[in-house]
Order: structure tokens, then C-alpha cells, then sequence
């Protein structure tokens, strides 16, 4: 594979410029693909968790089933991103993963990144970003769901994949793709899907959002932003300043 069209070598050089050497050890990764189907599950939550996978292609989400039947979505993750990372010192699994669309996964077990931090500084470091960047999601997903309105949850939800996406595919995020059904939005954001309509045509009454099917239009970014009080700080941060530092 050319390294430079792999998924999680883009995911990765977002923090700092990858060597030859640091793209072939990540390539490595995404040797062995496995296809998987929409609606396919990963794992299970409280499976054995010996092993990490990284999305390939297509889009995946977490969420933990709770005792009424009903289920809370913690993660949205796109082409790229490492999916088990948080259960690295854990033998069970702490949430259950399901495909969203059809795509391909690589599954590598613990031992392998193990590997990296042997042979890595560059990409340890990286690694360690990711997980404490996937942690401030949580944590920014936590305030959304707990002290914003469901207009406010939905547009800073729709800010953080623009973003994302922007992040991924290297395009503007005024226009992007957004596969997720009206259910997994309601179990994303503590609402209703019958709620999370009312507030798509709500933003598209008042020209703020636009969605037909899957696609997603922001015609104003500035305005969106102001009325989800969106602070992207927690995106787009990365690891350049400390990779400075270590050299002076």
C-alpha cells in the first residue's frame, strides 16, 4: 500500500509530519482488511479485549445498552480512526462498536502497538495525543448532552464532523457527508428522533442547516458556530509546540 493514501497515516500526520519509517510502521496496521457490513458488530460490550482495529473505510459508532433498552452512542469514528484504544489496560471491552455503513476494518492485536512504542518516539507521542484527544471529546460530548438545548446539541454536533471530516478528506466542511440515521443522532444526543427532526427543519427554517438524505449543508459557519457556542480549541489542537520544545 502507498502510505500515503492509508487512512491512518492522514489521521495521524493531522499531529505532526510522519518519516518514511513512522508510515511504514502504521501501514502495517492496515495490512490484513477485513470487510465488514452496515449494521455489522464489532464487539460486544464485556468481550474480551485483546485487540485494537483501525477504521479503514466507512463509519463506526460506540455506545454502551442500558438497562431500560435503551442505548447511549459515546463515539462517532470515521476512515482513519483507532477504535479500542481507551481499553488498552482493560480485558473487557467498556462499550460495544457497531458498523454505521459498510466498510473495511484492520484488526491488530495489543501486542503490535506495543511494537510502536518500542520503535516510536514520533508516533508514541502521537498515540498518546489521540487518546487524550478522544477523552476531551467525551468530555465536550458530556457538557452537550448535560447543559446545552437540543438546537445547541444538534448544531455543535454537526460543527465537530464538519470539522472532522474537513480533518479527514483534507475538503471545506460547508457541504459534507453525514450517514447517520435520525436514530443514531437521538441515541448520540439524548433526544428523540422525532426531536431531532423538529430541530433539523427548525435550523432549515431559519437558514442555518440544510440536510437532504445523508448530505449536510452549513451556509453560514460563522452563525451556526454562535448558536452552538462552538469552540473547536479541542479538535485542531496538536502536538507541533511539543515536538518543538523536545528539540530545543
Amino acid at each position: 500500500m502507498n502510505p500515503d493514501k492509508s487512512c491512518i497515516v492522514r489521521h495521524f500526520n493531522q499531529y505532526y509530519p510522519l518519516s518514511t519509517e513512522d508510515k511504514a510502521l502504521l501501514v502495517q496496521l492496515e495490512d490484513s482488511s477485513t470487510p465488514v457490513r452496515a449494521g455489522a458488530v464489532l464487539w460486544n460490550e464485556r468481550d474480551q479485549a485483546y485487540e485494537f482495529c483501525t477504521l479503514k473505510r466507512g463509519w463506526a459508532f460506540s455506545y454502551r445498552e442500558l438497562e431500560n433498552g435503551t442505548r447511549q452512542i459515546l463515539d462517532i469514528y470515521l476512515p482513519g480512526d483507532i477504535i479500542g484504544l481507551r481499553e488498552f489496560a482493560f480485558s473487557q471491552r467498556l462499550a460495544g462498536v457497531q458498523m454505521i455503513e459498510d466498510g473495511e476494518i484492520c484488526f491488530f492485536p495489543h501486542r503490535n502497538l506495543v511494537d510502536i512504542f518500542r520503535q516510536s518516539f514520533t508516533l508514541t507521542s502521537i498515540l498518546f495525543a489521540i487518546a487524550s484527544r478522544q477523552q476531551v471529546m467525551l468530555t465536550e460530548r458530556l457538557v452537550n448532552l448535560a447543559r446545552r438545548s437540543a438546537r445547541q446539541k444538534l448544531a455543535h454536533f454537526l460543527l465537530e464532523m464538519c470539522q472532522r471530516t474537513k480533518q479527514t478528506h483534507g475538503d471545506g466542511c460547508e457541504s459534507f457527508r453525514l450517514p447517520l440515521s435520525q436514530e443514531i443522532l437521538a441515541d448520540l444526543l439524548g433526544l428523540s428522533p422525532v426531536h431531532v427532526s423538529r430541530t433539523f427543519t427548525t435550523l432549515s427554517d431559519e437558514g442555518l442547516v440544510f440536510r437532504e438524505r445523508y448530505s449536510v449543508t452549513i451556509p453560514d459557519l460563522e452563525a451556526l458556530t454562535q448558536e452552538a457556542g462552538f469552540d473547536d480549541r479541542y479538535l485542531i489542537e496538536n502536538m507541533r509546540s511539543l515536538f518543538e520544545d523536545s528539540k530545543a
